[in-house]
């Protein structure tokens, strides 16, 4: 019969720190951003491409098409009506 040994703290901890790390390495660096966007409808008319651009990507979506597409999708993404 074999004996069971139960793992030290140093090993679970290693190895819930190697699960974490290991983690993203493995989906492809996305990690979901803490907080949703609050911009208004207004914001996102005005706002520049390049930050449309941060945006999208900063939530794994496609920034692709000219400007008002991606305008367009962002406040579809982001805006909910009420």
């Amino acid at each position: 019969m074999e004996s069971i040994q139960r793992p030290t703290a140093a090993a679970s901890a290693n190895a819930a720190a190697a699960a974490v790390g290991g983690g993203r390495e493995r989906c492809g660096g996305f990690q979901m951003p803490l907080h949703y966007p609050r911009y208004t409808k207004a914001e996102y008319e005005a706002m520049p491409e390049w930050k449309l651009d941060c945006l999208l990507s900063q939530y794994g979506l496609p920034a692709i098409g000219d400007v008002e597409q991606k305008r367009k999708f962002a406040m579809g993404a982001f805006l909910w009506q009420y």
